[in-house]
């Protein structure tokens, strides 16, 4: 079979990148913005721990698509995930002239808008990968690695906009006669929160018309040879299935193939072997540690170290996502003792990250360049380590077609459910984590 024009597979890897770009950028984005936003809400720097806790309720997501999927079979994916980007464009819209809204809940002032729109996007988020996901069995494998490119822009740009927006920009005033250094100085941002929710809005736009995009450019011409299943969707067979399917991707129309030859259910098969088993525990560990434990203490882990490090950590944090994925397009491992390696020195990092937040606000080498090094490059490689994990098994997953990439969404939610709400204790109710707008002087020596 002839593969199809350069042009064609590179306009569709970029499309499947943005329609990954849109699955979790509205709550990345909400994260980012958090320093500008603390300032005037009332729950300041306890902020991260409710947002953890909204995230993980927004899983209920999932029962609603597990009701589309009772009540409408095979009608496919596409009215979900239309339905969860629309959503997700509305709700960051609406947060644009809400966010700053208040009202009394029991007693006390309560950011009820943000939190109730942070609420609906999660909602949104949670539901994209048990909707996404599934669409992307259509595709062969490599599409998987650009959907998490993607997914990885969905962090990185919404830091990139922070940066250009000027957050936590400050400057310490000249040290008294007594040698106690006064408050700092904040300057004031390039532009609102207001503008960068609207900047966001636009982005999951975008992200909307790619998958638009994508319905119109995957069906092929009728001359297409259409006997048998296609290459994407091969679960098993001979060796070097693989290799054909990176060699020949798009050989058949993505919703044709899914119809293709009945019979024996591979995918049951493989999603309930040991190899399966443990790549789904892998997904759900890594995404309990990056999308609950580790975000509810990234303040107090890093401020400490002051803004800078707050702010590289999660600049330079979320561009190691993106490469992580980008490595996994070109170099994949496939073993589940390598990647269980892998996972075990995140974890390391992971772990000195906790202790850093544990002992916060006088973590070791607090005002030493070295302090600000180490917590930043923690980051940096937790998130790097993890991420690669998390494309490498969801693409092993992918032979198992469309129950095992369902699979992997619910693995990827269920992880970070358990993650939010074991962190909520200590965050929120028990104190064992200091707040973070205490951790350090940050005008001090």
């Amino acid at each position: 079979m002839a593969a199809p024009p350069l042009g064609r597979l590179v306009l569709t890897h970029l499309l499947v990148a943005l329609f990954g770009m849109g699955s979790w950028a509205a709550v990345n984005g909400v994260w980012v913005e958090l320093p500008v936003v603390v300032k005037d809400l009332p729950e300041g720097w306890s902020l991260p721990s409710y947002l953890s806790v909204l995230v993980a309720l927004g899983n209920l997501g999932l029962l609603a698509v597990t009701l589309w999927r009772r009540l409408a079979p095979g009608k496919g994916e596409q009215a979900p995930i239309q339905v969860v980007q629309v959503l997700s464009v509305v709700g960051t819209a609406l947060l644009a002239p809400l966010w700053q809204q208040v009202a009394p809940v029991a007693g006390q002032d309560h950011s009820v808008a943000f939190l109730t729109l942070t609420f609906l996007l999660a909602l949104a988020c949670c539901a994209s990968n048990v909707t996404f996901l599934p669409f992307l069995s259509h595709l062969p494998p490599p599409f998987l690695r650009s959907f998490f490119l993607g997914q990885g822009l969905s962090a990185l740009l919404p830091c990139v906009l922070a940066l250009v927006q000027g957050v936590g920009r400050l400057e310490c005033p000249p040290a008294p006669v007594n040698g106690t250094p006064g408050p700092p100085h904040y300057f004031p941002e390039r532009f609102p929160a207001s503008t960068f929710f609207w900047i966001l809005a636009a982005l999951l736009v975008t992200s909307a018309a790619a998958f638009q995009g994508l319905l119109l450019l995957l069906p092929l011409p009728p001359s297409t040879p259409t006997g048998g299943p296609g290459p994407g969707l091969q679960v098993g067979g001979a060796p070097g299935v693989e290799d054909e399917e990176e060699a020949l991707p798009l050989q058949e129309p993505p919703f044709q193939v899914a119809a293709s030859t009945p019979g024996p259910d591979p995918e049951a098969h493989r999603l309930l072997s040991a190899r399966s088993v443990c790549l789904l525990g892998l997904l759900a560990v890594t995404n309990a540690l990056t999308n609950g434990v580790l975000p509810a203490v990234q303040s107090f882990s890093c401020l400490p170290y002051g803004h800078l490090a707050y702010h590289l950590a999660a600049v330079l944090g979320s561009a190691a996502n993106p490469l992580a994925c980008f490595l996994a397009m070109g170099v994949l491992c496939r073993s589940l003792v390598g990647l269980g390696g892998l996972s075990l020195l995140g974890m390391l990092f992971g772990a000195y990250l906790m202790a850093l937040a544990v002992l916060s606000p006088c973590p070791p080498l607090v005002g030493t360049p070295a302090g600000l090094v180490l917590v930043v490059l923690s980051w940096v490689l937790f998130t790097g380590l993890f991420s690669y994990v998390k494309v490498a098994a969801s693409s092993l997953l992918h032979g198992g077609g469309q129950r095992a990439l369902l699979a992997a969404g619910v693995a990827i939610q269920a992880g970070s459910l358990l993650g939010a709400v074991a962190m909520f204790p200590p965050t929120s109710v028990s104190h064992v984590f200091r707040s973070g707008k205490d951790c350090v002087d940050l005008c001090g020596p």
